[in-house]
C-alpha cells in the first residue's frame, strides 16, 4: 500500500518523532477495544470529518483488507454528515474511488 508522499517526507526527515508517531499508532491500534474493522472503519470517518482526504485511500485499503465492504467504507464517511455538513462529500468521493480502484487491481 502506497502512502502519501507528504507522510513519506515526514516518516523519513522527521527521525526519532516519526519513529515515536508510528509507535503510538501501533500502540492505539493494539491497544483498541475494538476489532480490526471497526477500528479501521472508525478511523476512516475521523479522516472524512477532518477533510483530510489524503491519506483516505490508503485507509480505504487498510480497511477493506480487514473485511470492510464497500457500503461500510460509504457508511463510514457519511456518518459524520449530521455534524459536519457537506464537508464529508469530497472524502466519499476519494474513498469509493480507492475502494473500487483495489477491485481492479
Amino acid at each position: 500500500m502506497k502512502v502519501t508522499t507528504g507522510f513519506q517526507m515526514f516518516m523519513e526527515e522527521s527521525g526519532e518523532v516519526g519513529k515515536a508517531y508510528s509507535q503510538l499508532v501501533q500502540a492505539m491500534a493494539q491497544n483498541s477495544a475494538l476489532d480490526k474493522k471497526t477500528h479501521a472503519l472508525a478511523y476512516i470517518s475521523a479522516l472524512a470529518a477532518a477533510q483530510m482526504t489524503g491519506g483516505l485511500a490508503f485507509h480505504v485499503m487498510m480497511a477493506k483488507q480487514v473485511g470492510a465492504s464497500r457500503d461500510e467504507v460509504r457508511d463510514a464517511v457519511l456518518v459524520g454528515l449530521p455534524a459536519v455538513g457537506l464537508a464529508v462529500l469530497d472524502a466519499l468521493e476519494v474513498a469509493l474511488n480507492a475502494y473500487d480502484e483495489t477491485e481492479t487491481a
